[in-house]
C-alpha cells in the first residue's frame, strides 16, 4: 500500500526567516513537515511514498537525495574530501517524487501519479498531522466497498461541514454548511481504488468536484476519526505543533501518543 501526499502548492509564510520554502519542508523540531507526516505512516507499517511535488519541488528532492547524511553524525576530511560515516541512523522508506506542476489542481496531481500506483492507495495532505489510525481506515474502506472512503474529524472552526447520512456516507449536497446533527469536517486523508482515475477529469478539484461527484454516485464513505488532527496553515498552528514536538508529546508519533 502507497502512500500519496500532496506536496506541491505554493510556498509557505508561516516561516518569517525563510523565503521561498514549500509548506511541507517548514521545520519543526529540526525536521520538516513531511517527515512527521511520513514518520506517522511508516509507525503502522506503510512505508512506501509517493511525493506530488510542484513549487520548489528542487528542495524535496535534495532532502531526500541526501537524507542518509542528514540523519547521521559524519566526520568530514576537508584536506581530501572525504566523509566518515559516524553513526548511521534512517528510515527504512521507498520515496517516489514525481513533479505533478507548479499550479495543478489536486486532482490533476493524482491523476498523473497514476502509473506509480498499483491497487488501492492513501492520498494525505503535505500540511496536516494527525493520530489517524490508517490500518483502521483501510480496514473500513475494505468494508465499504466503495471507490473512496474519506477520514472525517471534528471542526476546528474554520473548516467546511460535511452532510453525511446514518450510514456515514457522504450525501451529495457535499460542503453544503446549514446541517442539523454532528458535525464533521474532512480530515484530509483518504483510500482510493484505482477506479477513481475514471473520474478525474480535467482540472478537477478534490474538495470541490471529484468528492462531489462520487458522493452523487453513492462512492464516497467515511471513516469517523475522534482523535488529534490539525492543519498546519498559520504561525499558531506552526507553535502549537512545535510546543508538542518539544514536549515530547507529539501526538502523531505513536511513542508519545501516551503522554498527550
Amino acid at each position: 500500500m502507497k502512500v500519496v501526499i500532496l506536496a506541491g502548492g505554493m510556498q509557505s509564510s508561516i516561516h518569517s526567516g525563510r523565503e521561498g520554502i514549500p509548506k511541507p519542508m517548514i521545520d519543526i523540531g529540526g525536521k520538516p513537515l513531511l517527515w512527521h507526516i511520513m514518520k506517522h505512516f511508516s509507525e503502522y507499517g506503510l512505508r512506501e511514498f509517493i511525493i506530488c511535488g510542484g513549487y520548489r519541488i528542487d528542495m524535496i528532492k535534495e532532502y531526500f537525495m541526501d537524507f542518509y547524511i542528514y540523519q547521521s553524525d559524519i566526520t568530514v576530511n576537508l584536506k581530501d574530501n572525504t566523509i566518515e560515516i559516524r553513526k548511521e541512523e534512517s528510515e527504512d522508506w521507498i520515496v517516489t517524487v514525481v513533479d505533478t506542476g507548479v499550479f495543478a489542481s489536486t486532482g490533476q496531481r493524482i491523476s498523473r501519479i497514476q502509473n506509480y500506483t498499483e491497487g488501492d492507495f492513501i492520498v494525505t495532505y503535505g500540511d496536516c498531522l494527525s493520530d489517524i489510525d490508517p490500518q483502521a481506515l483501510l480496514f473500513k474502506h475494505k468494508k465499504n466497498g466503495k471507490i473512496a472512503t474519506m477520514a472525517v474529524t471534528k471542526p476546528t472552526g474554520r473548516n467546511r461541514l460535511l452532510p453525511m447520512d446514518e450510514d456515514g456516507n457522504l450525501c451529495y449536497e457535499y460542503g453544503k454548511e446549514d446541517m442539523d446533527g454532528p458535525a464533521w469536517v474532512n480530515a484530509d486523508c483518504m483510500v482510493f481504488t484505482r477506479d477513481v482515475f475514471a473520474f478525474l477529469q480535467g482540472n478537477y478539484d478534490l474538495e470541490r468536484q471529484l468528492f462531489v461527484k462520487l458522493a452523487e454516485k453513492q462512492q464516497l464513505a467515511t471513516y469517523k476519526h475522534n482523535g488529534f488532527w490539525t492543519a498546519v496553515e498559520t504561525k499558531r498552528d506552526l507553535v502549537a505543533v512545535e510546543n508538542l514536538w518539544n514536549a515530547n508529546a507529539a501526538p502523531w508519533i505513536r511513542q508519545y501518543q501516551e503522554n498527550g
